[in-house]
């Protein structure tokens, strides 16, 4: 089977391990993985933040690595990819108020294919009217208000877990990685074996 292409919505300060960990992951097991950021071309650079949990009321935020881009944003066809995937941290916030990433989100949803969010990845569904209506998606715990808001039906998975509803995979956060690749693959229809 050949590898599928799989496009990776990012901003400014998005979760450091779900860009890299993700498109490393994906890469290793022969898919694509074109990392894009609204109003940014393919060799520039995207501050990424680290999110840990360290005993305090909430995540404590900390710079991350540059990230390098390597698709430009502007030339990006949603029909030319698999799938869609919407990391997170800080970076969603702002970039789902974007109509170019909303037209984009728009796409998979209504042709049917493949989407994946982790975290605040979440809020960029939130923000296209219908995408998560009736639909069962996981994220942080801080985002359930606006899943229930924007009619969608929040799953509560353990940190280390992830979800799964049809062609719709989501995670809580970075600590679940491994389950939330695990669920995308599967999706992909790609498999593994150990020899």
């Amino acid at each position: 089977m050949p590898g599928k292409k799989i496009l990776m919505l990012t901003g400014e300060f998005s979760e450091e391990y779900e860009i890299f960990v993700f498109q490393h992951a994906m890469e290793a097991v022969g898919h694509t993985v074109h990392v894009v950021c609204p109003d940014k071309k393919k060799g520039e650079f995207i501050k990424t933040s680290l999110h840990d949990f360290e005993n305090d009321q909430t995540y404590t935020e900390k710079p991350g690595h540059n990230h390098l881009i390597n698709q430009t944003f502007a030339d990006v066809d949603p029909a030319d990819y698999d799938a869609v995937y919407c990391a997170g941290g800080r970076g969603p916030e702002y970039i789902r108020i974007d109509p170019r990433v909303q037209r984009i989100v728009r796409h998979f949803h209504e042709a049917d294919k493949p989407i994946f969010t982790i975290c605040h990845g979440v809020q960029i569904l939130m923000a296209v009217d219908g995408v998560l209506k009736g639909r069962e998606v996981a994220a942080l715990q801080y985002c359930e208000p606006e899943v229930r808001l924007a009619g969608g039906i929040y799953v509560d998975v353990p940190p280390d877990g992830a979800h799964r509803q049809g062609k719709l995979v989501s995670g809580k956060g970075w600590p679940g990685l491994a389950a939330f690749m695990r669920e995308c693959l599967v999706v992909l229809g790609t498999r593994i074996d150990h020899g």
